[in-house]
């Protein structure tokens, strides 16, 4: 496998790994919601909006290879 292989399958590893982040994010936002914690959970949602927004440029650098 060359280098150039192998950052692809990197890449695809980190944006599965950030999904999976960003649903266990939405379960807890979720469960801030629930115990009051407004603000905590605006925190948490924006904490995967940028998560999203890393897995985008992280797409966008796989289609580039």
């Amino acid at each position: 496998m060359d280098e150039k292989e192998k950052l692809s399958l990197v890449i695809d590893h980190w944006i599965e790994h950030n999904e999976s982040h960003m649903a266990e994010y939405r379960k807890w936002a979720q469960k801030a919601e629930e115990l009051g914690l407004g603000a905590v959970k605006t925190e948490i949602e924006d904490a995967v909006e940028k998560l999203a927004q890393c897995n985008d440029s992280l797409q966008k650098a796989l289609k580039g290879l």
